[in-house]
C-alpha cells in the first residue's frame, strides 16, 4: 500500500551511538537493555533490543546504529523502552541492525 511521503516523515528516525548495553533477564525473548547517545538535541535514550543471539555486549557498544526516536515509550518487562532500533532479517533468519555506512553525525536524521 502506497503512502504520501508526509506520512514517511513523520517517522523520525536518527543516528545514534550505543554507549552501554545491559542484560534483560526478565524479558520473554533474549534481549538487552541498549543506551544509545542520540546527540546534544536529543540526549541519551534506552531501548529493548532482541538481538542477545546475533550479537555480543562488545560487538554492540561503540557501533552507531538506526532507530525510531518518536514513538511513545513501550513498558517491557518493566522496562520503559524509548527509541526503536531498526534491524532486517539476516540470510541466517537472525537480526541485521541497521547501520550508517560511514560515521554519522549522532542525531543525524535519515531521509
Amino acid at each position: 500500500m502506497p503512502i504520501d511521503y508526509a506520512d514517511f516523515d513523520r517517522v523520525d528516525m536518527r543516528a545514534g551511538l550505543v554507549t552501554a548495553v545491559e542484560e534483560f533477564p526478565r524479558a520473554r525473548t533474549p534481549s538487552y537493555k541498549v543506551q544509545v547517545d542520540l546527540g546534544s538535541d536529543l540526549g541519551v535514550r534506552w531501548s529493548s533490543a532482541q538481538a542477545k543471539h546475533d550479537y555480543r555486549t562488545d560487538e554492540l557498544v561503540g557501533r552507531q546504529l538506526l532507530a525510531v526516536v518518536n514513538l511513545h515509550p513501550k513498558n517491557i518487562a518493566g522496562f520503559t523502552s524509548e527509541v526503536l532500533l531498526l534491524g532486517v532479517p539476516a540470510e541466517d533468519g537472525g537480526l541485521s541492525l541497521l547501520v550508517p555506512s560511514r560515521p554519522a553525525r549522532l542525531g543525524g536524521r535519515v531521509y
